[in-house]
């Protein structure tokens, strides 16, 4: 999948637990982000990983856990 910084988001399946990007990082519990909440990619870091910026915080996600918004919506 081709994901780029702005692309609107959600998460594909419900994660065990969120990663802070903070410069120092915090894992914070899982309920802090539904998975059809929208979020904006705000960040692109190594080996697949973004900056998602959702309503509550920002957070480190796996490509592999994200979906893109359609177009159609």
């Amino acid at each position: 999948m081709n994901i780029s910084i702005g692309d609107k988001v959600f998460l594909r399946v419900p994660l065990p637990y969120l990663k802070t990007t903070d410069p120092m990082p915090m894992l914070r519990p899982a309920d802090l982000v539904g998975v059809d909440e929208l979020g904006e990619v705000v960040g692109v870091r190594p080996l697949d990983y973004f900056e998602v910026r959702f309503r509550r915080g920002t957070f480190l996600i796996a490509s592999d856990n994200l979906s893109r918004r359609s177009v159609s919506e």
